[in-house]
């Protein structure tokens, strides 16, 4: 089954590494022009450069700097995404942080609320700007299996991607039948942010409690998002797609 892209514009927050990177250049490779947005100038300009230097034709790579959860940096980047590409019809909300490691009752409300802005909001601002300028076609949000169940020490931040599926949800019932909505649940992938999980003796420990045995690679999420953005997927949405190596299959442990 071919997964094709063209004459696609897609728009992906978090861009510039780890799964939104993937994303970025499985879409490339699927024909479309991609945008990719993050905070940081001289990380989108490397990135994009990767890209080029991997393969991607130059005039369909664009980037642009802006905070996630700044609305104002949401205009602008669905803006410059029309302006430069002359539409935009996919939406990735890639972006997220994780500013605090442990119990969530002890998390100030600094982090608390820069997570809430980041994971969670963010997602409806850039929706939000991205329909008003005319997107009808899919967005794809990037959850977590955090949002499935409870860990240790990374209570809000679950919290935060539980929250995201149910936007998912909702905005998939109030966009249809124009706009697709779904969502992606990776379990744990190897990047940066989530570096403090698995680097060192980590991996290993974690992987031998994974069904599949390894660990995820940002182009595990990169494929599935491929296909949620395709017209392969034209019949779906509302939807939760795990890619976690069979994590959330697991016994319980609390039976036998």
């Amino acid at each position: 089954m071919e997964l094709d892209l063209k004459e696609k514009t897609a728009l992906i927050t978090g861009g510039s590494r780890g799964i939104g990177l993937g994303i970025a250049a499985r879409f490339l490779e699927a024909g479309a022009n991609v945008m990719i947005s993050s905070r940081t100038a001289d990380d989108l300009a490397e990135a994009a450069s990767g890209l080029i230097a991997a393969g991607a034709p130059q005039e369909r790579v664009g980037w642009v700097s802006g905070h996630v959860g700044h609305p104002e940096d949401a205009e602008a980047c669905v803006t410059e995404t029309v302006r430069r590409f002359g539409g935009i019809d996919i939406l990735v909300n890639n972006a997220g942080t994780n500013p605090y490691f442990g119990p969530m009752i002890d998390i100030d409300l600094a982090r608390a609320q820069k997570t809430f802005e980041v994971n969670q909001l963010s997602v409806l601002v850039w929706t939000s700007a991205a329909v008003k300028a005319g997107l009808a076609s899919s967005v794809i949000n990037v959850s977590s299996i955090g949002g499935l169940g409870v860990e240790p020490n990374i209570g809000w931040y679950n919290v935060t991607k539980a929250a995201v599926l149910h936007i998912t949800k909702q905005l998939a019932f109030e966009l249809a039948p124009d706009v697709r909505v779904n969502a992606l649940a990776p379990g744990l992938v190897k990047t940066k942010l989530a570096s403090a999980l698995w680097e060192g003796p980590g991996e290993e420990r974690i992987a031998a409690l994974i069904p599949l045995r390894r660990l995820g690679v940002p182009d595990d999420i990169a494929t599935a998002a491929l296909f949620l953005a395709s017209d392969a997927a034209s019949w779906v949405t509302g939807q939760t797609f795990v890619v976690d190596g069979g994590t959330v299959s697991r016994p319980s442990g609390g039976v036998g």
